[in-house]
């Protein structure tokens, strides 16, 4: 296996716990490489690190497997799928659909695969798990009883990696599910659905906004499937109202509506989120509970300032919106988004409003979504929940 090492002191992140090695850190290669080959990393005194997946296109040149890994990769992934789907077996014991593997926090470097029943879809962000994409697919289909299997990858990453953009379909076809998340059902078309089909990382905090709904007039903007709205609705609402700028959310938040079997007092609007906030600005109009689940506003470190004023900005708009001894609960799923530069967004949001809040939870993604304390690259989800005075 060829040897990185590494220059003095770089080593310092990676004996913490932080699985990436960067291209400006690296001394000296000894052997022949080629992208996706494993390597041995060390450190300038020549102590082994790790090992990992090598690409020589890419700014992160390794990314680390677990401290298990012994010599052979299809017994390591096999082995780390197990473990993987293990712990969600335990900490959601009722459920058949969940985020089965979250990449580098689950030791298996960009692959993220999350199960929908017997449909497992993939998003392959690394050119060490592509070349070895094979071993996964043992282990999904002849061991875990997969019945399709395929990928729905955000081109982005994958250009990131240097890896092709299209999609592959492994086993089976590309259908639809039916899932719960252990309290309300959703129907998943995956051939017209945003990321894998779902978003896992919201089902907690979709839970915990029950203990305020009952009998409450409840909005839930940037709404995708319904997650919240449905939460609030199963929960005793007295009334939701969905609100999405695709009018294909919409449409799937009505068909959730609808399978839950919950009925009259439901409103669904196609529109931005800040028109429709102005609009009910304008018109007085005011709820009792605001959720907010914007997309990710920073994609990159540039466009922070530019992101902040725009968490600003809604933020402000939805105090305006809320009744008093309301709550606002507000998300940014933007890594490069800080939780406390998201808090100070949001005071300042209460400041320009004239409302005054109360911080009473946060939270991040998950529970099957775990983290790697020393890497903040797998911490990204802000949920943070005000009581507004």
């Amino acid at each position: 296996m060829t040897k990185l090492f590494l220059k003095k002191n770089e080593d310092r992140r990676i004996q913490t716990g932080h699985l990436w090695i960067f291209s400006n850190e690296i001394a000296r290669m000894e052997g022949e490489v080629n992208t996706g080959d494993l390597i041995s990393v060390y450190n300038s005194r020549d102590i082994y690190l790790g090992s990992g997946f090598y690409n020589k296109n890419s700014l992160i040149s390794a990314r680390l497997l677990g401290k298990f890994f012994a010599d052979d990769i299809s017994v390591y992934i096999k082995e780390a799928i197990h473990k993987a789907n293990e712990y969600r077996k335990k900490v959601y014991p009722g459920r058949n659909s969940y985020r089965l593997c979250f990449s580098e926090s689950d030791f298996l470097p960009g692959l993220i695969i999350d199960k929908y029943n017997d449909t497992y879809v993939l998003q392959v962000y690394s050119a060490g798990m592509q070349k070895n994409i094979g071993h996964v697919i043992h282990v999904l289909k002849d061991e875990l009883n997969a019945k399709n299997i395929f990928s729905q990858n955000e081109p982005y990453f994958r250009k990131l990696e240097g890896l092709p953009e299209e999609d592959e379909i492994y086993l089976g076809e590309i259908g639809s599910e039916s899932i719960s998340d252990g309290r309300i059902s959703y129907k998943i078309d995956f051939s017209d659905s945003q990321k894998t089909g779902f978003y896992f990382d919201q089902c907690d905090n979709r839970k915990f906004i029950e203990r305020f709904v009952k009998d409450k007039n409840v909005l839930d903007a940037f709404c995708n499937s319904g997650g919240f709205g449905l939460h609030a609705a199963h929960a005793g609402a007295k009334a939701v109202t969905f609100v999405d700028s695709s009018e294909t959310e919409i449409e799937n938040a009505k068909e959730n509506y609808a399978l839950n079997s919950f009925k009259d007092k439901a409103g669904f609007v196609t529109s931005d989120v800040f028109d429709y906030f102005e609009k009910c600005i304008y018109e007085r109009k005011k709820f009792d509970i605001i959720m907010l689940d914007p997309p990710a506003f920073a994609k990159s470190r540039k466009s922070i300032p530019t992101a902040l004023k725009g968490y600003t900005k809604l933020n402000k708009l939805a105090l305006s919106c809320t009744s008093k001894e309301g709550y606002l609960a507000t998300s940014s799923c933007s890594y490069h988004i800080k939780e406390e530069d998201f808090h100070w967004a949001v005071i300042k949001a209460a400041q320009k409003a004239g409302k005054t809040v109360q911080l009473i939870y946060k939270n991040g993604a998950a529970l099957d979504h775990p983290q790697i304390p020393a890497m903040e690259e797998t911490k990204y989800l802000k949920f943070l929940v005000y009581r507004v005075l």
